[in-house]
């Protein structure tokens, strides 16, 4: 069988009653007990990207980064560049002495519309604080400066923040993680199993102490500065207290319940849409019953501005989990 023989069809764009689209999904959960279930083929090699985040910002809370609130929930964030969230990370930079100079992320400008159209209105083009891994660069910097790590090259596969942060990834996978690429943003990109990351985001979401149950209370209580207005996250983690979830580029998306069971997924095209939707019809499936998630489980298909269809995961799909 071929690898896209086993990517199974789990998203239907409808529009006027005909699927117009379907996107193919990967998934697992794992379960506390170390059992688990999963969608087509969840033991490849993926890049998490984003999704990676919380885990990078264990990492550098193991080696001294001293950041609380707000601060530390954008330390491990996709943020959209909305005003509060460029103050979130220029103080982050300050309070280590540094300057929006020293972020070596690439330069971007925000995600948010409102955000977008005032920065290019104020006359501003691609900026590294503006990017929405900019938190995560001000809190490697920020580690580095506490450390005493070199600064100039914190994005080396081989430097000691790096080692460090694939160090813990394979902690908390419990899997090997081979040599990095580079993402995006310019940060070493590691590629882990959607099984490894679903083993890891339930332990982080579980975590009793320590650096973790910093960063996930820090989700929990300032999902805005994790990803902001509009996004998928931001909604889900309104939707299910107690719940710390993130999304990543190409489809990823990745989320852990206070029990550890976690819960991590691919749109195989690398679509951003049909993640928020598979992602509730999983916990759904796991007996997580809150009303709020009923509005998240479909998203309209517009004609002319108005609802034509919806985007929906394919009926039956997912089983009972829980």
């Amino acid at each position: 069988m071929t690898q896209a023989e086993q990517d199974v069809v789990a998203i239907e764009v409808v529009r006027g009653g005909v699927v117009e689209c379907v996107h193919r999904a990967r998934a697992a959960v794992t379960f506390p007990d170390g059992t688990g279930w999963t969608l087509g083929d969840a033991t490849i090699p993926t890049y998490p990207r984003s999704s990676l985040k919380p885990i990078q910002a264990i990492a550098m809370c193991r080696a001294g980064l001293d950041l609380t609130g707000p601060e530390l929930a954008i330390s491990a964030a996709s943020h959209l560049g909305e005003p509060y969230h460029l103050v979130a990370v220029r103080s982050i930079l300050a309070g280590a002495g540094l300057t929006e100079a020293d972020l070596q992320n690439t330069p971007d400008m925000p995600i948010e519309p409102d955000a977008r159209i005032a920065w290019i209105r104020s006359g501003r083009g691609p900026e590294p604080v503006a990017q929405n891994c900019s938190g995560k660069h001000a809190a490697m910097l920020r580690t580095c400066v506490r450390v005493g790590w070199d600064t100039a090259t914190y994005l080396e596969a081989d430097h000691d923040l790096q080692r460090l942060i694939r160090e813990t990834l394979a902690e908390y996978t419990a899997e090997p993680i081979p040599d990095p690429s580079i993402d995006g943003c310019g940060a070493p990109a590691f590629t882990t199993t959607l099984v490894g990351l679903a083993r890891a985001f339930g332990a982080f979401a579980a975590a009793g102490d320590g650096p973790a149950q910093q960063i996930a209370d820090a989700y929990r209580a300032y999902p805005e500065y994790v990803s902001g207005t509009g996004h998928a996250d931001l909604a889900i983690h309104r939707a299910v207290p107690g719940l710390v979830c993130k999304g990543g580029a190409e489809g990823v998306f990745a989320a852990g319940l206070p029990d550890g069971t976690g819960i991590v997924l691919k749109i195989v095209d690398g679509a951003e849409r049909g993640r928020r939707e598979l992602m509730v019809t999983i916990l759904t499936a796991l007996g997580v019953d809150r009303p709020a998630l009923d509005a998240l489980a479909t998203s309209p298909v517009l004609g002319h501005g108005k609802p034509v269809g919806e985007v929906r995961v394919v009926e039956g799909l997912i089983p009972r989990l829980g």
